[in-house]
């Protein structure tokens, strides 16, 4: 219950008899019983001092109050004479015991801790329903702000907030009914905030909406938005030209391929609502934002491609081989698809440049950039062009010999071939996608270049569970625990310290009361330097690595 109690120096139990009241006129000797022999409440303790014997317990309110004699003593006072009892391992002239209580006690934290626990103005407001002048009256503490953008700002502490509440309104009732009222208040205001918001919409739609350009057009006219839309024009007039051709001609090569340019355009379209999400701000429900969105609309292009793009054109040269027809003259068809070769091949002209150029500016390869899908809107448009060309080249040659040879079963092998074709790029985008979604730990190299600026900062001891992914877009979150030294914090937070004043401080200190506070007020001040250098930290952290967007680092 006590340890260490029993080697107590002297001066100290004296000092407490004293407050006690207790005669103590000579050197005290403490122990600890090991039994409670004021009952079941608290264990008993005993210092021995002078010529009488009392017995003090911690049962009860925490006061110090007489404990009952134990049988043995009781029977010896009974008879007039003193305890024929002695506990052990005492002298003679050690016979009378007194209990002391312990200076410091273990604080009784409730489930719900709020007394020394902060709380903002703007809380305190919201939350208590006060005005800034019952704040005025508060008591105000400056804290370090958590953002490195902003400096020290003012708080207040809770249990004076709510006792300035109560104050305020009398009870905990009618501030729980202001706080139900203003919460109906905000309601309304919010209800007529929406119909507004509409009412101003169908005003716009009906006089023309005069909101000047946002952000997100200029997104289509440069980098993987003007890909994407170039290549939306090129596939949609293909589309039109080719599904023409094969109305006049019936050749099933030629209907997969106006069923391709189909799918390229529909996900092509795709990628562009993927490309305008995924540049819009975060939100309170989305704090890292949209970025992922190229990589959905990219996944839903693949699964696109392969029902709409591979399943159609296999299900066609089935029915080909299994029904074959007749055809027409194919010279019409052999004139679109050349101008469809030389379309799809320009599309995929501007998104190979524009590849290189991305591939270029991360220090990538151009098959690395590809194959870890650093940019998933280009690699479609890339993926899907590359595959247009081999298919019309595929599909002109499969027509070709069914011309020279009258045989249509070529024709429908070539819309097989193309099929296959297109079943091939889903399943890679499907495959590269999905390893994105899932989160990709970046480089090897990119990862020690981050680690080991972390260990040659003279704060930092060691690192520990180091996690960088990519969360999208060449964004890096970056998590790991740091043990920092706790020498060095202490020594950055002294630098800032008059070490006079505090050394007087601590000569100062005489009661553990003292001490006490003197380690909290100190303590707290070293716990805000140590968050300080873990801002500093990862806004160096920030700078040096701009593809950094979050950085984690935990306190071990």
């Amino acid at each position: 219950m006590f340890p260490g109690l029993a080697h107590r120096p002297w001066p100290l139990l004296r000092r407490v008899c004293l407050q006690r009241r207790v005669p103590c006129p000579g050197p005290l000797l403490f122990f600890y019983t090991g039994r409670d022999v004021a009952g079941p409440g608290g264990p008993a303790v005993a210092v021995t001092c002078g010529a009488r014997v009392r017995f003090y317990s911690t049962a009860g309110s925490g006061k110090d109050v007489p404990a009952k004699r134990p049988p043995a003593e009781a029977a010896g006072a009974a008879k007039g004479g003193p305890s024929e009892q002695k506990p052990q391992g005492l002298s003679k002239v050690e016979s009378i015991q007194v209990k002391v209580r312990a200076v410091l006690k273990k604080r009784e934290y409730g489930s719900k801790y709020t007394k020394n626990n902060f709380i903002t103005a703007v809380r305190a407001m919201n939350e208590f329903c006060l005005k800034p002048s019952d704040l005025e009256q508060l008591r105000k503490i400056r804290r370090r702000s958590p953002h490195d953008d902003t400096e020290a700002f003012t708080v207040f502490l809770r249990s004076d907030v709510e006792a300035k509440a109560l104050e305020v309104w009398g009870s905990h009732e009618a501030l729980t009914r202001e706080t139900n009222l203003r919460k109906e208040v905000e309601r309304e205001y919010k209800e007529n905030i929406f119909r507004n918001q509409q009412l101003l919409k169908e005003y716009k739609d009906f006089w023309g909406n005069t909101k000047p350009r946002s952000g997100k057009r200029a997104t289509f006219l440069q980098g993987p938005g003007k890909v994407v839309m170039v290549a939306i024009c090129i596939n949609g007039l293909n589309f039109f030209f080719k599904l023409l051709a094969w109305v006049y001609t019936g050749s099933a090569s030629m209907f997969s391929e106006a069923i391709h340019s189909l799918a390229d355009t529909a996900n092509q379209a795709l990628l562009a609502l993927g490309i305008s999400q995924s540049v819009r701000n975060p939100d309170a429900i989305h704090p890292y934002g949209f970025s992922n969105m190229r990589y959905i609309a990219s996944l839903i292009s693949g699964v696109g491609i392969f029902m709409m793009g591979a399943g159609l054109s296999w299900y066609h040269g089935i029915m080909g081989l299994l029904h074959p027809q007749p055809m027409e003259s194919l010279l019409w068809a052999y004139c679109i698809l050349a101008g469809s070769l030389v379309s799809e091949g320009a599309t995929l002209l501007v998104a190979i440049n524009e590849i290189k150029k991305s591939a270029h500016k991360h220090g990538l390869s151009f098959y690395e950039y590809v194959m870890q899908s650093r940019d998933p809107s280009t690699n479609v448009v890339l993926l899907e062009d590359a595959a247009a060309v081999l298919g019309v080249v595929l599909a002109a040659g499969c027509m070709g010999l069914t011309s020279l040879t009258g045989n249509p079963y070529y024709d429908s092998l070539g819309s097989l071939g193309v099929g296959t074709l297109l079943g091939t790029v889903s399943a890679f985008l499907i495959y590269t996608n999905t390893e994105a979604l899932l989160g990709r730990s970046i480089q090897a190299e990119h990862m020690q270049k981050l680690t080991e600026f972390l260990e040659s900062d003279p704060a930092v001891r060691a690192i520990h569970d180091v996690k960088a992914t990519d969360i999208g877009l060449s964004k890096v979150r970056f998590k790991a625990e740091v043990d920092f030294d706790g020498r060095v914090v202490t020594r950055s937070y002294l630098e800032k310290q008059d070490i006079e004043q505090i050394l007087n401080d601590i000569q100062q200190v005489k009661t553990p009361e003292e001490l006490e506070a003197f380690m909290l007020k100190h303590g707290e001040n070293i716990i805000d330097t140590l968050g300080a250098e873990v801002d500093r930290l990862e806004k160096e952290l920030k700078q040096r690595n701009p593809e950094v967007r979050h950085v984690d680092l935990e306190i071990l």
